[in-house]
């Protein structure tokens, strides 16, 4: 589910990128892409919940590396979708 939420959150995030490249409005692009990506991070943290409820200590293994990437995309897509605010901005000084 995780992995599904995540990739509509990278299309929200070009999508409001392409709408503000052409002029048009991307706010509502850049609230889903935001949106979906804290929802990314939600199933993410119900994925290792599970492992921990099935005692999967395997799988638990792997959390470390997955803070590391949750961590850096998680900062892409913020910077990603705040982007266009503050290109605007300068823009218009």
């Amino acid at each position: 589910m995780w992995l599904l939420i995540g990739l509509i959150a990278i299309v929200a995030t070009f999508i409001n990128l392409y709408r503000f490249i052409k002029g048009k409005d991307y706010k509502l692009a850049m609230a889903m892409g935001l949106s979906f990506t804290a929802l990314t991070l939600c199933a993410e943290y119900s994925l290792v919940s599970e492992w921990v409820k099935n005692e999967n200590w395997p799988a638990l293994w792997e959390v470390p590396n997955f803070e590391k990437v949750l961590w850096f995309l998680t900062i892409v897509s913020i910077l990603l979708n705040i982007a266009p605010i503050f290109l605007e901005r300068k823009r218009k000084q």
